[in-house]
């Protein structure tokens, strides 16, 4: 059975995206500082390649409006697997052009259900702070893959700005790396 989880990589304060987080400039300023622990397109060889094969082999991805519209749904392919995007309104007339996006208007539970289904006996890759926090609230989100990144922000889109109550996590690994220290949890329910 696929497990949901979440892999973002944050500052130790909290941030994911930097000031400035828009359209005309995803992730905000100084974005690219959170990304440099993954390095190029050449899969890394050690602890940090055993993060790369999880990253790039999904069998579904559930990611937040605001994250895939500021990346025109990454050209309507991310790795070759469905996207599934909750959402409380349609999308715009682009995505009929993206075959494997597929907007959900029923809410997060209902998303994450047609994530799972669609990525068979892989797991479901989650993307997005707003719709990590509705699956925690929900109940919906199994796991969650930080990327601990050694460096203040000072401003920009927190991960987990608001929680409608505190959650409980319990950590499954931990890989320390020069670049960032990477924590694996698992939701406690």
């Amino acid at each position: 059975m696929p497990i949901s989880v979440l892999f973002m990589s944050m500052s130790l304060d909290g941030y994911i995206a930097g000031p400035n987080d828009e359209p005309g400039n995803p992730g905000g300023d100084g974005f690219d500082r959170l990304h440099e622990w993954y390095g190029d397109f050449f899969r890394p060889s050690g602890a940090v390649g055993q993060l790369w094969d999880e990253w790039n082999s999904p069998g579904a991805i559930l990611a937040g409006r605001r994250t895939v519209e500021q990346i025109d749904h990454w050209g309507g392919d991310n790795h070759g697997v469905p996207i599934i995007v909750p959402s409380h309104r349609p999308p715009g007339p682009s995505v009929a052009n993206y075959p494997l996006v597929k907007y959900v208007l029923d809410g997060i539970e209902s998303a994450m259900a047609q994530a799972k289904a669609a990525a068979g006996d892989r797991n479901v890759l989650m993307l997005g702070a707003y719709t990590a926090q509705r699956a925690l609230e929900a109940g919906v989100l199994d796991e969650l893959q930080i990327h601990q990144i050694p460096v203040l922000f000072g401003g920009g889109l927190r991960l987990f700005d608001v929680l409608p109550s505190r959650v409980e996590l319990e950590i499954v690994r931990v890989i320390d790396t020069p670049d960032a220290t990477h924590i694996r949890y698992r939701v406690r329910r």
